[in-house]
């Protein structure tokens, strides 16, 4: 009976200590976190770094920023169109332009997940808890008030502004996050704003279209958001709603490597390498995103410039050949999404393509010449190979205009419009890895590999990044040439928020923009 009891004993204690080891701490950047749910840290422990004082949080304040966030620098295209919005009458906010920008009196604050990106990515290792973490986190970041001067920085400031309402400019965190962030919100006892793109996106497409009209709409996302069905089941959805009596049809492009080359990700673009290497995520002649041989005709590819990497010196001849090019990661998915729409044998026709992932229209250009060239090709019969299904002029819908218009219609329903504000007051931060947290694993480059990135667990309350704000540190000249030319308005905002932010300890003149 005694062994009984010491056995009985034993057993107490050893559950007494795996409660304990379970609320062990980990020691993140000099904050003591725990394992718990991130929704739950930031509503109610007062002592995380998380944590936000929903009680005291200001209210119907016109004041406030308005917070938009993506995985990177994508979402910026979506604070373009916000930014360039000018539909309405500032005095009357009556439809119709007077040459007056909508927005000319909002700030913004704006945050680039460059660290955790893609987002894409995360549903197809069955990540999807630790990318709803990182979407939370994203929110909570610009609720809160806390923020890094940059990345060797041990101490955090607290001088952020919280924002009064948040746009998702991204398809990935609309599609598996709004919902979630929704949640939160309700949870915390807020009833901020949370306006995702992918209804905007589709309300936008079907805009093009006549209500008994027959058509095909693509939908070119990343692998997460087609993965998800938010698109087609919008589409779907809406189409019957609004009394569209036509045959739509929707013919989704999960576009591996465009986003992630945008963003210049290691692990599927390096314009520094000369031939393939073992650690490359992207389509390839062997994995499951395939690049089918018999079609390098109509992809054609740019193999100028390490373009392509290929393990021999002729491109027929490889045994091993990966995409290093962002125009060509366009080649791969258009041609693909062409090629399924022709062997499904619709009598339809493609009519308009929605961009929905707010990287994409950084590369219209690249998606217009390649259709072009798939509605002019001739197969070896000489007959026109495609042409039977698109149509000539085929719309391409970027979801950022109608997000825009959301934006406006709720800030002015709510009278929520700032009246003395200033746009040039916008503010711009990016993820990076924390060096400090010793439980991040970082690369020669600084950033987290690819198995470390997706080999994470939700739960585990950890600063994995600092949020800093943009600099040449953290951003590659040729981004900011891409950011320059092709969303001017929104780089000198970002160039603005750089160079007269006080609070920002630059190393040296070349840290600004």
């Amino acid at each position: 009976m005694k062994k009984l009891n010491y056995i009985l004993y034993a057993i107490v204690l050893l559950s007494i200590f795996n409660c304990k080891e379970k609320e062990k701490t980990i020691v993140t950047s000099g904050h003591n976190e725990v394992d718990n749910d991130i929704v739950s840290t930031i509503i109610n422990d007062k002592e995380s770094f998380y944590h936000i004082d929903f009680l005291n949080y200001p209210k119907k304040d016109k004041s406030l920023p308005i917070g938009v966030f993506d995985s990177g620098i994508g979402g910026l295209t979506v604070l373009k169109a916000i930014v360039a919005y000018d539909e309405n009458n500032n005095g009357s906010k009556t439809p119709g332009s007077d040459g007056v920008l909508d927005f000319n009196n909002e700030s913004f604050i704006y945050l680039a997940d460059q660290a955790n990106m893609p987002y894409g990515n995360y549903s197809g290792v069955q990540k999807v808890d630790l990318l709803k973490e990182h979407i939370i986190k994203d929110t909570q970041f610009l609720m809160g008030n806390k923020y890094y001067s940059n990345q060797e920085d041990t101490q955090f400031n607290i001088d952020k502004k919280p924002v009064k309402v948040i746009v998702i400019a991204c398809n990935t965190a609309t599609a598996y996050g709004k919902e979630h962030i929704e949640e939160f919100i309700k949870k915390a006892g807020s009833d901020i704003k949370i306006i995702g793109v992918i209804d905007a996106g589709v309300r936008g497409v079907l805009a093009t279209m006549k209500k008994d009209e027959d058509g095909i709409i693509g939908v070119m996302a990343t692998a997460g958001t087609v993965g998800s069905k938010g698109y087609e089941t919008t589409i779907l959805n809406l189409k019957e709603q609004l009394v569209f009596t036509g045959n739509i049809e929707v013919f989704s492009q999960g576009g591996i490597g465009i986003a992630e080359a945008v963003d210049e990700d290691t692990d599927y673009f390096n314009k520094n390498l000369k031939k393939p290497r073992q650690d490359y995520k992207g389509p390839s002649l062997t994995s499951a995103t395939k690049i089918d041989k018999t079609l390098f005709d109509i992809y054609n590819f740019d193999f100028k410039d390490s373009k392509m990497l290929c393990d021999t010196d002729k491109a027929d001849d490889c045994s091993i050949l990966q995409i290093n090019d962002p125009e060509n990661y366009v080649r791969y998915h258009v041609v693909t999404l062409l090629e399924n729409i022709r062997k499904s044998k619709t009598n339809n026709q493609l009519k308009s393509i929605i961009l929905g992932c707010t990287h994409y229209p950084f590369l219209l250009d690249e998606i217009k010449v390649v259709l072009n060239e798939l509605y002019h090709y001739k197969g070896k019969d000489g007959q026109y190979l495609y042409q039977k299904f698109m149509a000539e002029d085929i719309k391409l819908v970027d979801p950022a205009i109608n997000t825009a218009k959301e934006l406006y219609e709720y800030l002015n329903e709510k009278s929520l419009f700032n009246v003395n504000g200033n746009i040039e007051d916008s503010e711009f931060y990016i993820s990076v890895a924390n060096q400090d947290n010793k439980n991040t694993k970082i690369d020669a480059d600084g950033r987290f590999p690819y198995d470390y990135k997706y080999g994470r667990n939700a739960g585990q309350i950890q600063e994995y990044i600092k949020n800093v704000p943009f600099s040449r540190n953290n951003i590659s000249e040729d981004i900011l040439t891409r950011l320059e030319t092709q969303i001017p308005n929104v780089y000198q905002l970002i160039q603005g928020f750089n160079s007269s932010n006080e609070k920002v300890n630059f190393l040296d003149d070349k840290d600004k923009i």
